[in-house]
């Protein structure tokens, strides 16, 4: 850890020349590349600064302890020795922290993907219980939402419903909830009052930008325009303004109908799309990097099952942390950032285990 550390304060001090180096900052990408570097390792070499001169401190008084033969003078001496290594473990602890790589997405906003699994009507019923989860969850925090793309069944379900929320690390609070969502209740179409399970699929992407994923239109997309279906009115399902866009090299396909203008809705499916192909590249990045560690709070492979939602007790369990809250009602009502608060600690705490 103290290697890592001389070299990240050996890295500062190249960042602070650099600044001052009147041809590289006239550069201004390149000045946004060294202020935003000099801006992450701030806080990390001051810490350090502050463990060297503790270091220092505990020496010279460890040295004072051993010249010392005054026993008041050697009392106050290991009075403030024992405070001095008080606040070394401290700073530690502080420096580990900061060493925890950050994950480059934890700023952006996020592309939320909501799809019924097993359970047919109850499932689609269930997904959009989900969907209200996160969309309260979002208004609690004064976010914005804007609906991407949606399937409804006719009993105010969700086959598929794709939503976008815009705000503050917006991805780093969401990410761990992509994974399997199980519910076990007495569905409303049940007349002999058996306890089923159903469940939902949720996929949380980071939103890409243009600069993110570069996509060669012309070379690799297929689009094709087609009439909208579904309740007329409005020209929606009277022109030919649904889009199907197809990346050709991965064979991802999206459609998008819900607007009444092509253009909108070439926009939204392309949104979609860099997502998507963010979340692929992300996914390659993940598997070169480690074939065998699966993290703690969970990969965000969709298929694997994250949390159940139990009616009968009113419980709600997290499997990756063995939590549960029984406030069942609170948490469909969008109160989850005690399961968020938890999974951050429990990711940090796996990855503070790595650095030590």
């Amino acid at each position: 850890m103290f290697d890592k550390l001389k070299d990240i304060q050996n890295k500062f001090i190249d960042v602070e020349k650099a600044l001052s180096d009147l041809e590289q900052i006239s550069n201004p990408q390149r000045l946004q590349e060294l202020s935003k570097t000099h801006a992450e390792l701030s806080p990390i070499v001051s810490a350090y600064k502050d463990y060297q001169q503790l270091e220092s401190a505990i020496e010279e008084t460890q040295t004072m302890l051993a010249d010392e033969s005054d026993e008041d003078m050697l009392a106050l001496a290991e009075e403030e020795l024992e405070d001095l290594k008080k606040q070394q473990d401290e700073l530690i602890d502080t420096l580990k922290m900061l060493l925890i790589p950050k994950d480059p997405n934890d700023e952006k906003n996020v592309i939320i993907e909501i799809r019924a699994g097993t359970g047919g009507e109850e499932a689609s019923l269930f997904a959009a219980e989900i969907f209200r989860l996160y969309t309260r969850y979002a208004e609690r925090k004064g976010w914005k939402i804007d609906m991407l793309s949606a399937n409804a069944t006719g009993l105010k379900g969700f086959k598929e419903v794709i939503f976008s929320i815009e705000g503050e690390s917006a991805y780093s609070l969401l990410k761990y909830e992509g994974g399997i969502h199980r519910v076990q209740r007495i569905p409303t179409t049940e007349t002999s009052g058996r306890i089923h399970t159903s469940a939902v699929t949720v996929a949380v992407l980071p939103e890409a930008e243009e600069i993110d994923v570069q996509i060669d239109e012309a070379a690799e997309l297929r689009i094709d325009t087609y009439r909208s279906s579904g309740p007329g009115g409005q020209s929606v399902n009277t022109t030919d303004s649904a889009i199907r866009i197809t990346h050709i090299p991965t064979g991802i396909v999206v459609t998008q109908q819900d607007e009444k203008s092509q253009h909108k809705n070439r926009s939204k499916a392309m949104k979609i799309l860099r997502a998507r192909l963010q979340e692929r590249k992300q996914a390659e990045l993940d598997k070169e990097r480690s074939e065998t560690r699966r993290s703690m709070v969970g990969s965000g492979d969709r298929s694997e099952k994250i949390r159940t939602y139990n009616f009968p007790q009113s419980r709600v369990t997290d499997h990756r942390i063995q939590f549960s809250s029984h406030q069942l009602d609170s948490v469909l009502d969008g109160d989850i950032d005690t399961f968020i608060e938890r999974l951050t600690t429990a990711d940090q705490a796996e990855k503070l285990q790595s650095i030590s």
